[in-house]
């Protein structure tokens, strides 16, 4: 009898697993300086007496702390 092969924990195996891991490379790249640079970065901006640049910063951030606590509780 042949063993079967060990999967590989780096891929995911559910499709909440998938869905988790396609949301945090997503909201990931909106924090990456081609979206910073190119789409946020107006200086004139102001938001909640901040400018809009660090809001949608921390509005990015927070929802990438949302996917993985999101994925921990799920126990993908």
């Amino acid at each position: 009898m042949t063993p079967t092969p060990r999967r590989s924990h780096w891929i995911p195996r559910t499709p909440r697993g998938r869905l988790a891991v396609v949301l945090y490379v997503a909201l990931f790249a909106l924090a990456m300086p081609p979206v910073t640079h190119g789409l946020w970065d107006r200086p004139d901006s102001w938001t909640l007496g901040v400018p809009f640049f660090f809001l949608a910063l921390l509005v990015v951030y927070t929802a990438l702390i949302g996917v993985l606590v999101w994925a921990y509780r799920a126990e993908l």
